[in-house]
């Protein structure tokens, strides 16, 4: 069957498929961004810190999460452009050769300069990752299963909450010498596996198309559509829905200035700010705090290490169990409601800390873990939801990109607040917001369930012009 050669065309065949038409090992790989990332936040830089020589104060601890933070914004801002101009293919290659080399670099790392450098590196690695990922998976998944398979994306990430926490806390216990090398050095082994499986990866529809190279966007799809259907176990496929509409500048800096993209804009940095004070202040330094502040040490702090990381094992559980609302639910609403789940955690296990109530820390820790899974999978989203095509990539990128300024501040202000207000209210300042940005969220963001990315993008804005 021909179809007319317009952009539209090609991308309602994408969003009519009944389900994913490329290899499921794809997936995978593209499930390393957020393995990475949570294996690192989880349980590399927060249950290790206080075993590597050259940290040997707060304020180097402090920096040594903050770096990694800090190169989340011009990774993520500079290739999210590039993946705009260029194509995301190039680019997903490009993320995931850095992030195997950083790995590698902090595990032969021999002073505090070069381990510096390196943590810098791998924040520009994780940062531009974790936006190609989500603007491919949202561009290549068909409409009304989009947050199904970026679930099993992130299903496979968490599980480095999780299993990574595990790694880190038994190495750090085995042997606290090269314990913390053998962490970073899973993290290069693991970046070259996924840098073998993403060379395979095609380019995405929405970009082929909108470049104008209707041949290559033609033999992919046809491609898709017959293994979508083998698949799903149908022998024809309905008709494309497509819509009218006509954006005649394409240039990504030009489009986001447009004011509904530009509310959008504003409204999702200081969503991704916020969310990344909590994460980044809590999974970086929570161990440090325990040992620096309550006086944790020996078999204590080893016994809250491993409280700390089995409680990540609730990360890939949480995720499983987003599966059944992501498609059924206002993700708006889930990224409120588990707002105050984050609030109620970080209290108990805080409360349970000062205490040494090691079953009811591990209660809250388990609480923060699960609020924490639901909020990020509703959060990305979103975020790689609400913008047009030709901006997806470096709209997601400033939003999560320099939304990682909150993780570069949270961890350089947590012990200063703490030792002014205390260790409640320290922890839990950097915790409330939450709960107001997520009712600012739901009062601003466009409802996306189930919907064309271009209908409330391209089609919605060119109603309103």
């Amino acid at each position: 069957m021909s179809y007319e050669r317009s952009v539209d065309t090609y991308i309602a065949r994408v969003d009519r498929l009944p389900a994913w038409g490329l290899s499921y090992s794809l997936i995978a790989a593209l499930a390393f961004s957020f393995f990475i990332t949570i294996y690192d936040a989880a349980g590399a830089q927060g249950i290790i810190l206080p075993y590597i020589p050259y940290v040997t104060n707060l304020t180097e601890a402090s920096i040594y999460v903050s770096l990694a933070l800090a190169g989340y914004i011009p990774g993520a801002i500079l290739i999210g452009y590039l993946a705009d101009k260029f194509g995301r293919r190039p680019m997903l290659i490009t993320t995931v050769a850095i992030l195997a080399i950083s790995g590698i670099g902090i595990a032969l790392t021999i002073n505090l300069p070069m381990l510096y450098v390196f943590r810098f590196l791998l924040g520009v690695g994780i940062g531009a990752d974790i936006d190609l990922t989500m603007t491919y998976l949202s561009e290549m998944s068909p409409s009304i299963k989009r947050g199904l398979y970026v679930n099993w994306a992130f299903f496979g990430g968490w599980l480095g909450s999780g299993i990574g926490a595990i790694i880190a806390a038994s190495l750090v216990a085995i042997n606290p010498v090269i314990g913390w090398r053998l962490v970073y050095g899973i993290t290069g082994v693991l970046a070259l596996v996924a840098l073998v499986l993403r060379a395979h990866a095609p380019e995405s529809v929405r970009f082929l198309a909108k470049k104008g190279k209707f041949d290559e966007a033609e033999k992919l799809l046809e491609r898709m559509e017959k293994l979508s259907m083998k698949r799903a176990k149908v022998n024809s496929l309905p008709q494309p829905k497509t819509m009218s509409y006509v954006l005649s500048d394409i240039n990504p800096w030009k489009m986001l200035a447009h004011k509904t993209y530009l509310k959008r804009l504003v409204v999702l940095l200081l969503l991704w700010i916020t969310i990344y004070i909590a994460t980044y202040t809590y999974l970086g330094l929570y161990p440090t705090f325990l040992h620096s502040v309550l006086g944790y040490s020996g078999s204590l702090l080893n016994t809250a290490n491993f409280l700390f990381a089995y409680a990540g094992l609730a990360a890939p559980i949480a995720a499983l169990a987003t599966r059944l609302v992501i498609e059924r639910f206002d993700k708006r609403k889930i990224i409120a409601i588990a707002a105050v789940g984050w609030s109620l955690g970080i209290i108990l296990a805080t409360l349970a800390a000062s205490s040494k109530n090691f079953p009811i820390m591990l209660i809250g820790f388990v609480i923060w873990v699960i609020s924490n899974s639901f909020t990020y999978q509703a959060s990305y989203l979103v975020t790689a939801e609400s913008f047009p095509n030709a901006a997806r990539a470096t709209g997601f990128a400033l939003t999560d990109g320099l939304g990682h300024l909150g993780g570069v501040i949270g961890p350089l202000i947590i012990f200063p607040l703490i030792l002014m207000t205390g260790p409640i209210w320290g922890w839990e300042l950097i915790h409330f917001e939450m709960i107001v940005l997520g009712i600012i969220v739901l009062l601003t963001i466009p409802f996306t369930t189930k919907r064309r990315l271009e209908e409330f993008n391209e089609a919605s804005i060119q109603d309103k012009t």
